[in-house]
């Protein structure tokens, strides 16, 4: 199912759109009384975490008994089971108008009835009574899909049930590695069994609810894709959570986190000398972290090949020092090591487009310094061929533009596309303008921020990526004030058509994919407005994943689409 936070822009035009259910639709609700239901944990390690947010829809309008159905699970995918907070659970009620419940809700034991008089506008009243009620998942989705021997990941059409294996080899008689929605089942087993996709093969996975089910061919197949981008009706929001309390992700005053991903894993590099963490790229579950062998990470990013690239922190005159890996429990290899000859720090931020084993684009932001100088310059590496040539630093000083230390001052340069007369993109604070710079490095286009409350924002996380013959360039913003209700927020565009970089960056005619309403859940008035974006298409070629990362607000989030012609 997808989630309710998904926003589109169709077209030129940026409209929000949330999936609703269709008993929902074109039904007056004004005569309902209760719109909605939330339960709130008042105890244990998600004290505070919404638990669920009930909807009220056409069946329960006339009721007089209302239950919240609490999830069985807390997270969802983790085994930390509700029971014990069903007791004492905070509930909030929202109303249509003019409506009263009394007494007022506070904390409820939605073990129990609990009752109230709802009150109309009118002056009518009735007894209502609200309770709960555990409940397990609904969810069966094949997640993820790969075979064994011989190495190969499947790929997944929701929409058609279908799993595609691209290869010529001789698939009858393998295992395969699968991941299925929280505490669903699947039948047969294809890690225990053998089977032979030589065939079609069908995989029943079933709900934890033992009723609900989906049925999945497995077949060697190279599924059509339409000609160009992404296709718009498959975008949909993986997850949003809090890297703090549901991922254990420390918060605090200097964290700089950058993100790459390969194979299944979103790894996560915080930039205070911790070992990188990695995820589900999927469900956002950690997993680990993963094996830095005798690299020093202060940044991570990940190229179009399933390569992660790590990058060390080097003052001017210190060796630049960037590891390559495929794998998040093998050692990462020395990929490239020169000297930072650009006068001032390198390393916070670090992008790639391309394939880093055959023509790609590197470009490392070179950082001001506090109380002693900005910088206008960035550093290219340019790998043709698979040669790596020689690092060039890149001033443009000339154009006026300049920024400050990382990671709130600092900017991230990227590359327009994998060809470096195109140009590159750059954003920081202050002021909040999304600027592209042509192939000879002079201004090109400057797109303004139109929000009115700009100066709390700080949008200066970029990343590029090709994906199906588009280029697109992601732009990221996060809040350095989450406690005056200022939110991180997300905008994509096809840069392919530099013309259609105009008016505003909410606006432009390239803007394709946008959220400017992310929930977030840090409100505290402490931390650092850092944060990454991350676009990840697949290997394959068939699947795009967008990651955000706001530290100060406290979310981490991704977003997939696909190019798959249904």
């Amino acid at each position: 199912m997808k989630k309710n936070l998904l926003y589109l822009l169709i077209g030129i035009s940026a409209f929000f759109t949330s999936c609703q259910d269709p008993e929902g639709v074109g039904v007056d609700t004004s005569r309902q009384g209760i719109t909605s239901l939330t339960a709130i944990f008042t105890s244990g390690p998600y004290k505070e975490s919404e638990a669920v947010s009930h909807k009220i829809f056409a069946d329960e309008y006339t009721s007089d008994r209302f239950v919240i159905p609490v999830p069985w699970f807390f997270p969802e995918t983790s085994d930390n089971e509700t029971e014990q907070y069903m007791t004492a659970m905070r509930v909030k009620a929202e109303l249509n108008n003019n409506y009263i419940i009394t007494p007022s809700i506070t904390i409820l034991d939605l073990t129990k009835d609990n009752y109230f008089t709802l009150t109309a506008p009118d002056g009518s009243k009735r007894e209502i009574c609200i309770t709960g009620q555990r409940t397990k998942s609904v969810a069966c989705q094949m997640i993820t899909f790969s075979l064994q021997n011989p190495e190969l990941t499947g790929v997944i059409d929701q929409a058609s049930k279908t799993i595609s294996l691209i290869s010529a080899d001789d698939l009858s008689s393998c295992l395969a590695d699968f991941e299925v929605s929280a505490h669903a089942t699947i039948s047969p087993d294809p890690s225990t069994t053998a089977l032979n996709y030589n065939e079609p093969v069908e995989l029943t996975v079933t709900a934890h609810n033992g009723v609900d089910k989906q049925v999945y061919t497995v077949k060697k197949n190279i599924p059509a894709k339409i000609p160009y981008g992404f296709n718009a009706t498959s975008v949909e929001l993986l997850f949003n959570l809090d890297p703090t309390a549901i991922l254990g992700i420390p918060w605090a005053t200097t964290n700089a986190p950058t993100m790459g991903a390969i194979n299944n894993n979103l790894v996560v590099c915080m930039g205070d000398g911790t070992t990188p963490m990695y995820f589900n790229r999927i469900t956002g579950v950690k997993q680990g972290t993963i094996n830095l062998g005798s690299a020093k990470a202060a940044s991570v990013t990940s190229d179009e090949a399933n390569h992660l690239l790590i990058c060390n922190h080097p003052e001017s005159g210190e060796k630049c020092n960037i590891y390559i890996t495929s794998s998040v429990t093998q050692a990462p290899t020395l990929f490239y090591s020169f000297t930072n000859n650009a006068g001032v720090p390198m390393g916070a931020k670090m992008k790639v487009t391309g394939d880093v084993k055959k023509d790609a684009i590197i470009i490392i932001t070179n950082e001001g310094i506090t109380n002693v100088t900005s910088s206008s310059k960035f550093t290219r590496i340019v790998v043709k061929d698979g040669v790596i040539q020689t690092p060039e630093v890149i001033d443009i000083s000339a154009t006026g533009l300049s920024w400050g230390a990382a990671p709130v001052n600092n900017t991230t340069v990227v590359p327009a596309s994998n060809d470096v007369n195109d140009g590159n993109f750059l954003s920081y604070y202050d002021p909040n303008i999304f600027t592209y710079l042509n192939g000879s490095n002079t201004i090109a286009t400057q797109l303004s921020n139109p929000s009115g409350s700009s100066w709390a924002q700080n949008q200066n996380c970029l990343d590029s990526k090709q994906f199906n013959n588009a280029n697109y360039v992601a732009l990221f913003i996060v809040s350095h004030f989450p406690h005056w209700g200022t939110g991180p927020e997300l905008y994509l565009y096809d840069v392919n058509d530099k013309s259609k970089l105009t008016g505003d960056i909410t606006s432009a005619p390239a803007l394709v994919l946008s959220n400017n309403s992310i929930a977030w859940f840090q409100s505290a008035t402490a931390g650092t407005a850092s944060g990454d974006v991350l676009i990840a298409p697949t290997a394959d070629g068939f699947k795009l994943y967008i990651y955000y990362y706001d530290n100060n607000s406290s979310v981490i989030g991704a977003y997939v689409a696909d190019c798959i012609d249904k």
